[in-house]
């Protein structure tokens, strides 16, 4: 096996890969590789002739064959990549996707208009990827970050130490706004991605999904709307006048989500946005000055 190189190994894994169907299979091949070999993805191809031991390869092999059965190679790596910050995920912990970034770019918007001092609360925290985006924009924002799960706070609790932000974002543990104390906690700002597929959603998702992630970050009961109605009960009492709601959504849950925070006749504005795929994605929804 001594004439397994670089580019071969990267030849092959690509070719295993599109035919197990994994997504992305040259870059989910890279990525296993630099995994193996500790290299930066670049440095793959600046090494393309290295012979690779034999002992990263039965290594790589291992993690090959979970890969071509459809566990996420975020979970295999124990990283991923979000708004162009590098994160550790495990599977106690959703793997962060491309379309939160729009809800992590409006957050960092609004508060360097709004100025200096700002407060914000990331409920469903999950690996803290909004949480630390957002501090590491905004370097004199203080966030206050909360999940249910304490597996997934100490991957969140990792994150926010590598990347020096253990003075500016405060976890706690619990439900939703269980951890927060009315009205001490109050906040210019409140950022969620919380659970939102129904019932129906759930049994059609993808084996990669279904059989890895954690189904309390998924599943949101029968109609998906579960956490949104509990955020609408109580986000009154932690918003301050002014304050501005940020809700990630499934792309059929635009009007559903508006009414119920119409309902609560808080919001002197809401909004529904929509992604670069045209699906509603974020709810956007500003409280009345007074």
């Amino acid at each position: 096996m001594s004439d397994w190189t670089i580019q071969k190994l990267l030849t092959w894994l690509t070719e295993y890969l599109t035919q197990k169907d994994v997504d992305s299979p040259r870059l989910s091949a890279e990525l296993l590789l630099s995994k193996v070999l500790e290299l930066k993805r670049i440095e793959l191809y600046t090494q393309f002739g290295k012979v690779v031991p034999k002992e990263q390869l039965d290594q790589l092999h291992g993690l090959v064959k979970r890969a071509g059965l459809h566990e996420p190679v975020a979970y295999l790596v124990g990283k991923t990549e979000f708004y162009s910050i590098e994160f550790e995920v495990t599977s106690d912990c959703l793997i962060p996707r491309p379309e939160t970034e729009q809800l992590v770019q409006r957050a960092i918007e609004f508060l360097r208009k709004r100025g200096a001092g700002q407060l914000v609360c990331d409920l469903c925290t999950g690996s803290g990827i909004i949480a630390v985006a957002v501090g590491k924009s905004v370097p004199d924002a203080k966030v206050i970050a909360t999940d249910i799960s304490a597996e997934a706070l100490a991957v969140a609790a990792r994150n926010v130490e590598k990347h020096g932000l253990q003075e500016r974002i405060e976890l706690r543990q619990g439900d939703l706004f269980e951890p927060l104390i009315p009205p001490l906690d109050q906040f210019d700002l409140i950022a969620s991605n919380p659970p939102y597929v129904s019932a129906a959603e759930y049994e059609k998702l993808e084996k990669n999904v279904k059989d890895y992630e954690p189904r309390i970050a998924l599943y949101a009961g029968e109609g998906g709307l579960d956490a949104y109605r509990r955020i609408a009960e109580k986000v009154g009492s932690f918003l301050k006048p002014d304050g501005i709601l940020l809700i990630e959504i499934g792309y059929q849950q635009g009007p559903a989500v508006r009414e119920l925070l119409e309902q609560t006749g808080v919001f002197a504005s809401i909004e529904v946005e929509k992604d670069f795929q045209k699906h509603d994605r974020v709810v956007v929804a500003l409280r009345a000055p007074t």
